[in-house]
C-alpha cells in the first residue's frame, strides 16, 4: 500500500468516526461536513438528502428522541476517487414503548458510498445494513407485552428497532437490507457498480 492510499484510508476512517461522534454529540454544523452537497442518508425512519437528515435529527433530539451509535472495525475498498466502506456498528435507542421505558439495540454495518472531490473525501450515500436486534425494558422487573402482528411486519434484523420507532410515531421503511436476502445482494451490486465508475441509481 502506497502513502497515497494509506492517507485515503485514514481520511475515510476519520470521516466515519466523525459521523458517529459529531452526530451523537449534537455537533450539527460539524456533522454536516462529512457529506458532499448531494449526499443522501438511508435509515429505518428517514430516507433523503443529508441536509434534511441533519435537520430532522436535530428536531428529533429536541423532541426527546435519543439515538446513539457505536462503531467497530472497517473494511474499505478504494478505486481511484471512489470508495466503498463497510463499518461494524451498533445503534441504540431509548424510548417509552406502551408505557414501559425500553432500550433497543441493533447490530449491523454502515455501507458507505464515498467520493473524493477537490481533494476531500465525503459521503455520497450511507445505507445501513441491519443484522440483528433486541428490545429490553430499562427496569428488568417491568412487564412489556409486544403486539406480535406489528412486530412481524418488519424484517428480522431490525424488527424491534422498527417496533419502537413505529410506537413513537415514525413511519419505518420495511425493506432495508439485512444479513442476507435480495436487498443485501442488490446493495452489493450497487457497490460494485460504484467502484466501476457508474452512477448511483
Amino acid at each position: 500500500m502506497g502513502d497515497s492510499e494509506a492517507d485515503d484510508r485514514r481520511a475515510i476512517r476519520d470521516l466515519i468516526e466523525n459521523w458517529a461522534v459529531w452526530r451523537d454529540a449534537l455537533m450539527w454544523d460539524r456533522f454536516r461536513t462529512v457529506w458532499h452537497d448531494d449526499g443522501r442518508m438511508m435509515a429505518t425512519w428517514f430516507q433523503g438528502a443529508a441536509d434534511e437528515f441533519v435537520r430532522v435529527s436535530q428536531d428529533g433530539y429536541e423532541r426527546g428522541v435519543r439515538i446513539l451509535h457505536f462503531l467497530g472495525g472497517s473494511s474499505i475498498d478504494i478505486a481511484g476517487t471512489r470508495a466503498i466502506a463497510q463499518t461494524k456498528m451498533t445503534i441504540s435507542q431509548r424510548a417509552s414503548v406502551d408505557g414501559v421505558l425500553c432500550d433497543v439495540v441493533c447490530t449491523g454495518r454502515f455501507y458507505d458510498f464515498l467520493e473524493k472531490r477537490n481533494g476531500r473525501w465525503g459521503l455520497v450515500l450511507r445505507q445501513p445494513i441491519y443484522e440483528k436486534d433486541r428490545l429490553d425494558p430499562v427496569d428488568p422487573a417491568a412487564r412489556l407485552q409486544l403486539d406480535r402482528n406489528l412486530l412481524e411486519q418488519f424484517p428480522e434484523g431490525y424488527r424491534h428497532l422498527a417496533y419502537l420507532q413505529t410506537r413513537i410515531g415514525y413511519k419505518v421503511k420495511a425493506d432495508m437490507p439485512g444479513l442476507d436476502g435480495p436487498e443485501i445482494a442488490a446493495l452489493y451490486r450497487r457497490g460494485e457498480d460504484w467502484l466501476k465508475g457508474r452512477k448511483l441509481g
